[in-house]
């Protein structure tokens, strides 16, 4: 089989398409935003949900593509997040409560000096580093260890969900030095720019919507490639894939850590905006509504985990402050109807309406066709 026919290319609507919702995320957004048409507070909230879309591409990219149901992938998103949080805390210097040049909680806890390990978060490049090589490194040690010992699927999940609940025991340690329960918050400032002004929070929705399109075109580049092709028939055979001389566990492993990255990044994208990381972060609940966002959404598409992380968040917002109590029981019920009405998700349904009606189109021919033969019979 000829490279061609391997590599699938990405048709030009598809391009036009992208381009637009980016321009309209990263261009028209922000200029409605300093003109006073969209609030401080709404582009503060959408740069959430675009973060969160970082979290559920990840998903898909593991699920949706390789087949790898990972109920962890909040683990990651949280440690970039505590790694970005480990700066913006060196960022307060001493305008803290107790007026010392360490965190508030380090103080409360009796420490007289700053540990060891919190000294080079105080270099923004250092912290970018970390939030790439700490998940990355939790990844590939895991999964190499997982894949390895030829863990799938359920079993895969069940592990990955406790390895999330085992470090978020962790992280509620006061001893662990970051932060206990209450985690890290009270930022101030990030490269020097006051993280509360309206200015700082629309340059970190654009760098948050460049940093999503730029992830999504890289993946959605990856997944048409060879490389992509081998990986789904990881998802839909393994065996076969094995038996073709490709070693799936380096293949997934790959994907695995690449997925925790992104996840990383968003989270990373999260904490300045949002303002506060703690524990509660990394629990499994938000790693199984990242996996109704890919769902709602659309999975194995790319766009759908997007377009379901903004959607149900957005709904997410007008439904705790409407009915708080019922929340829990419209996000079930969404994850229901879609599993059993709507297997592609929100970015199926044209494509479910098309067939649809080429259906009824179908059935309604032979029906034509059996009137005309008629009106002719009666007419000779």
């Amino acid at each position: 089989m000829t490279h061609s026919l391997l590599v699938r290319p990405i048709a030009k609507k598809e391009w036009t398409f992208t381009a637009i919702i980016a321009f309209f995320f990263i261009v028209v957004m922000p200029l409605l935003n300093s003109f006073g048409f969209i609030s401080d507070f709404t582009i503060n909230l959408w740069g959430k949900y675009l973060c969160y879309a970082m979290l559920a591409i990840s998903v898909d990219l593991l699920w949706g593509y390789t087949g790898l149901l990972s109920l962890g992938q909040a683990l990651f998103f949280s440690l970039g997040g505590y790694m970005m949080g480990m700066y913006l805390m060196r960022m307060i210097g001493d305008m803290g409560q107790y007026h010392k040049d360490m965190p508030d909680f380090l103080v409360f806890l009796g420490w007289e000096q700053l540990p060891t390990f919190w000294k080079p978060f105080s270099s923004f490049p250092f912290a970018m580093v970390m939030v790439l090589v700490v998940p990355g490194l939790v990844a590939y040690v895991f999964g190499w260890l997982a894949f390895r010992s030829r863990v799938r699927g359920v079993y895969f999940s069940i592990l990955t969900q406790a390895l999330t609940y085992g470090a978020s025991l962790m992280f509620f340690r006061n001893d662990m030095l970051m932060g206990g329960n209450n985690g890290f918050t009270d930022f101030r400032f990030i490269l020097g720019f006051d993280i509360r002004s309206p200015e700082t929070k629309r340059g970190l929705f654009i760098v948050t919507a460049m940093i999503l399109t730029v992830t999504f075109v890289g993946l959605r580049c990856l997944t048409r490639s060879r490389f992509g092709l081998v990986q789904q028939a990881v998802r839909d055979s393994e065996n076969r894939v094995l038996f073709s001389g490709y070693s799936s566990p380096n293949f997934k492993l790959f994907i695995f850590v690449l997925s925790s990255l992104i996840g990383s990044v968003g989270g990373a994208l999260y904490v300045p905006q949002v303002g506060i990381i703690n524990p509660s972060e990394m629990t499994t609940d938000n790693s199984l509504e990242a996996v109704v966002w890919t769902a709602v959404g659309g999975r194995g598409t790319l766009i759908g985990p997007i377009v379901g992380a903004v959607s149900v968040n957005a709904l997410k917002s007008w439904a705790t402050r409407a009915y708080p109590d019922l929340w829990l029981i419209i996000l079930g019920g969404m994850f229901i109807i879609v599993v059993l009405f709507m297997p592609k998700g929100i970015v199926g349904i044209p494509g479910m309406v098309r067939d649809w009606l080429a259906k009824r189109k179908r059935q309604k021919e032979p029906m034509e066709d059996a009137a005309i033969k008629k009106t002719e019979e009666e007419a000779a």
